[in-house]
Parts: structure tokens; C-alpha cells; sequence
């Protein structure tokens, strides 16, 4: 079968091999759940192959292992050797290895293999990958180099990556998927069920199973009837932190008339179940954390997460279960309980959209004072808050380096002018970032008109950088040109294309630095056919 590649996953699998040239051996990649990361890293292993390369894939789980292959086979044509279990892959023949991480990380099954036996490795689900078992096989082949992929959307996770990758070769997030059709639009709705978790403990790193599914036991009457309300009419999944909860909850939806059904890993019929509730025999299907990973079903339309957990990944992985499309499907409903505790950390709606905590906060407080929401929505009238009150805390800053009698830039300007949240609230991530900017880089600032001693380091130089070739690509214009511009009293400059910012600059040359008679600069407005002056 022939994949024919979004753009943004072509976009992907490029900036693999753009970080792997550059020197970034340990790279990952994070999309949203359902934006088809497998045809991705498919696509890388392909093109390795074809250059005679040999590539290892690592996932922890069955269901994950067999959508690997199952993939690979489809984009390549290449049938992985499967590594697993009683099945070897030593002297399979094939330039392709899927291997599970727990059988491979054994003493007796990695020892088997040289160390330089593969040219790459892609680790599926890589928000794992810092764990033992992933590091020891990781460390063996140290040689190769090595491709991460997660849906984990947050700034947090990718801190915590840094201690192994590299860097980070792409993103590509909800809202961007959302807004360019790829997934549905998500809509939250806060029920007011106080659900108090003050008391629960934290174990590895996350809020207690057992003691979470204790604080939650008293509360399924009141959560089943909100279900009933909200969840009527849509097919909805439903993450619990027990099976026990699994099952009491279930029991009590079925009193309410509601066709519901409960799965976990004893369920001796699961295949049956889940192929039962994808024909429509059941509405909702409840489940202790079992089908987060590996189990798709687009015509789910709504998602409750009655486990409470500070991981965005897996948070991002409860709701990616309903954001793909499916006919008729209009948007993806996530009912957020009010979950009481002291914690700040816990994770929400706000949590798949949110770049840093302020933002998550002025999400959460919409969506606790305004039925129904859509998240992009809310994001939008977020995003628009937190620039005005930039632009207010930012004014006198600008204003007394605006009035600096400088040739360049200055990157702070330069960032509101674009307001660019990226180049204002930038943190570096990974070590390299921190480093000395480069003197290539350094030049290459200067050329484009940025004062480079006020950036200093190569992560903050590289994302100027970027940005400055992003709209250079795009046809707009330059930081000189908004520099100058904004200097003589024209607005909004930076989506002025190039073409015609270098016009006007041109009339103000010829007219000894002065703006010509009759033109108004807080009036001219550039269109699609050129600038409409306000004379």
C-alpha cells in the first residue's frame, strides 16, 4: 500500500536527517497522538535501508511491536525480523529488527548481537526510553545513531528527554494538527464533581493507582450521572486507575441504562469486546489504563479521565484516543472532574495545548467559567491576554532600547515585533543550546541585522535564525526592514511582505530619509496586491 506523506510529515522525516548531519546522533520527534508517527519513522527506516543501512525498533508492548511491523511492511516493503519473546532475528537476513525492549535487554539475546549490528535505532513511544532496560540496549549500540518518537506535547517532557537526546528534530502538536484538519476539534466541559485527591501519595513519580481508585470509589454515583448527561449520545472511553473501579463503575452506568462495558488485561474475550464496541454494541467502554497505547478507534467522540496523573505523556495518550476523524464525528468531548488537591501539577485539558504554566492556568479558569469550550478556542483568547499583558510589562524595556542609537536589532524587539511567544519566552532545553553561539552564527545574525551580543547562546541564535529563514521563505519581511520602518511610524510591519517593505523604504530614501508628503505610516496597510498608503 502507498502512503502518500502529509506535508508535515515529510517536513519530518527531513529534519531527522538534517539533525542527524549535524552532528545530533540522539534526535526525537513529537506529534499528537493520531498524526501518524509510525509512517513516519517508517519512511526513515526506509530511506536507510535503501542505502544499505540496518535498523533496530524498540517498543514495550505487544500491541505497539505489532502495529511497528505491520507499518513498516506496508510503506517499505520490508518485513521486519521480529525480536521477541521464543523468536530470534539473529541471521534473519533482513535489514529490519522489531524488537520488544524487556526480551532484548536480557544478557543472553543483546549479547547475541555485535554491537555495530544496526546503522539506527527508532524507539517507539520514546518518553520510556530513560528507563534501565531502554538505557542498557540504547548504550550497546551506542554507535548508532538513534530516533525517538512520542505524542508527548509539553516543554517538561522534552527537559527530561534532554538528559539522553540530543535534541528535538520536530514537533508537530494538537492545535496545529486541529487547525489544519488532521484531528477533530476538542471540547472540554468541567463537571462539578469535587473529587478530593489532597490525601493521595505519589509513587514513581505519579499519583498512587491504588490509592487514587480508594479516593475515587466514592464518588461513581455522581460521576455516572454526569456521564449519563453528557456522554448519552457519543462513544466514550473511559480510564480508571483499577480494575475494581473498572468494574463498579461499569456496573453502575449499566443500572443507568447506559450500554457499558469493562476490559483489562484478564479479560479473556478482549478482542471480542473491543471489535463489539467499535460495531456500536456498547457506548462506553471502561478500562484501567489499557488501551492508552496501541488500541485505535476513531468513532470514539468522548474521553473521560477518571485517572489523575501529573504525566503529561500519558494524559496526552487518554485523550489521543478520541482525536482522530471518523465520518460524522463532529468533535471530541473531554469531561474534566474537579479534582481536588494541593498539587499543581496535575494534569488537564489545558495540559495538550498549554506551552508553560501561565497559559495552563488562563485555560483552566475559561474552561471552569464557561460551559463546553473548545480548546482552541480557549487557547486563542489565552494567547491574546498573555501578549497584551506582554506588550504592557515589555513597554518601557522596548522603548529604552528602541531609543538606543543602534544599526542592528535588538532580538527582544525584533521578538515583539513579530510577537512570537517562542523568541520572548524562550528556555533553553538541551545542553548544546547553552553553549556559545557559533561565529557563523554570529555573522549570520549580523548579516540579517541582529545585534548579536544580546543573544549569546547557540540555542537562542539557532531559533532567531530559523525564524529569520522561516520568513524569509515566506516572502516577508526583514528585521532591518521592520527596524527602520517602525522607526518612522508605520505598524504592523512585520506581515508586510519583503517586496513591498522594500518599496516604501525605497520612496523614504529617495526622499532624504523622510516619509513623502501625504503619506500617513500608522494607516499604511499591506494587502495581497500591494500597500495601500492612507493618503
Amino acid at each position: 500500500m502507498a502512503y502518500e506523506l502529509r506535508p508535515y510529515q515529510k517536513d519530518a522525516v527531513e529534519a531527522v536527517f538534517s539533525e542527524w548531519k549535524e552532528g545530533h546522533k540522539k534526535t526525537f520527534i513529537t506529534l499528537a497522538t493520531g498524526c501518524g508517527k509510525t509512517i513516519i519513522f517508517s519512511n526513515v527506516i526506509k530511506r536507510i535501508v535503501e542505502k544499505g543501512g540496518r535498523v533496530l525498533v524498540l517498543a514495550h508492548r505487544e500491541e505497539l511491536l505489532a502495529q511497528a511491523v505491520d507499518k513498516i511492511r506496508s510503506v517499505t516493503g520490508i518485513t521486519p525480523a521480529l525480536e521477541k519473546a521464543q523468536i530470534t532475528s539473529v541471521d534473519s537476513g533482513s535489514p529490519a529488527t522489531a524488537a520488544s525492549v524487556q526480551t532484548l535487554q536480557r544478557n543472553k539475546r543483546l549479547n547475541s548481537f555485535p554491537p555495530d549490528s544496526f546503522d539506527a535505532v527508532v524507539v517507539d513511544e520514546c518518553h520510556h526510553s530513560l528507563s534501565p532496560s531502554y538505557q542498557k540496549v540504547l548504550n550497546y549500540f551506542g554507535s548508532a545513531y538513534v530516533l525517538g518518537v512520542t505524542a508527548t506535547p509539553d516543554r517538561g517532557d522534552k527537559k527530561l528527554l534532554s538528559e539522553y537526546y540530543d535534541s528535538c528534530a520536530y514537533e508537530y502538536g494538537l492545535p496545529e494538527a486541529v487547525k489544519n484538519g488532521y484531528l477533530c476539534p476538542i471540547k472540554a466541559e468541567m463537571i462539578p464533581v469535587k473529587l478530593d485527591i489532597s490525601k493521595v501519595g505519589v509513587q514513581n513519580g505519579d499519583f498512587s493507582a491504588s490509592e487514587t481508585g480508594n479516593a475515587l470509589e466514592p464518588y461513581l454515583e455522581p460521576i455516572a450521572d454526569a456521564m449519563k448527561e453528557y456522554c448519552d449520545a457519543r462513544k466514550t472511553v473511559v480510564f480508571v486507575p483499577l480494575i475494581k473501579i473498572a468494574k463498579k463503575l461499569t456496573k453502575i452506568l449499566k443500572k443507568k441504562g447506559i450500554k457499558a462495558v469493562e476490559i483489562d488485561g484478564s479479560s479473556q474475550d478482549r478482542q471480542q469486546i473491543l471489535e463489539d464496541f467499535d460495531k456500536g454494541k456498547y457506548s462506553v467502554i471502561v478500562n484501567p489504563l489499557m488501551l492508552n497505547e496501541g488500541w485505535d478507534c476513531p468513532s470514539v467522540d468522548c474521553v473521560v479521565p477518571l485517572r489523575p496523573t501529573k504525566i503529561r505523556s500519558l494524559y496526552a495518550q487518554m485523550v489521543g484516543r478520541g482525536t482522530r476523524l471518523f465520518k460524522g464525528k463532529k468533535d471530541l468531548l473531554v469531561l474534566d472532574f474537579l479534582w481536588l488537591t494541593e498539587r499543581h501539577n496535575l494534569c488537564r485539558p489545558s495540559s495538550l495545548i498549554s506551552r508553560n504554566d501561565d497559559m495552563a492556568s488562563r485555560i483552566d479558569r475559561m474552561i471552569r467559567n464557561e460551559s463546553g469550550i473548545y480548546l482552541l478556542d480557549a487557547e486563542a483568547q489565552a494567547e491574546r491576554d498573555a501578549v497584551a499583558e506582554r506588550e504592557a510589562s515589555l513597554a518601557k524595556e522596548l522603548e529604552r532600547r528602541r531609543s538606543m542609537k543602534k544599526k542592528l536589532v535588538d532580538p527582544l524587539v525584533y521578538a515583539a515585533a513579530l510577537s512570537d511567544g517562542r523568541l520572548l519566552d524562550y528556555e533553553p532545553v538541551f545542553a548544546w543550546e547553552t553553549e556559545d553561539m557559533t561565529d557563523k552564527q554570529r555573522q549570520t545574525l549580523i548579516k540579517n541585522g541582529i545585534d548579536a551580543d544580546e543573544v549569546k547562546t547557540k540555542g537562542r541564535a539557532c531559533l532567531i535564525i530559523g525564524t529569520i529563514v522561516e520568513r524569509c521563505r515566506k516572502g516577508l519581511s526583514s528585521p532591518k526592514q521592520i527596524r527602520l520602518l517602525e522607526s518612522k511610524g508605520f505598524v504592523h510591519v512585520e506581515a508586510w511582505k519583503f517586496e513591498y517593505a522594500s518599496q516604501m523604504i525605497d520612496r523614504i530614501a529617495k526622499n532624504g530619509w523622510a516619509v513623502p508628503e501625504g503619506i500617513i505610516p500608522e494607516k499604511v496597510v499591506c494587502t495581497e496586491r500591494g500597500l495601500v498608503t492612507g493618503r
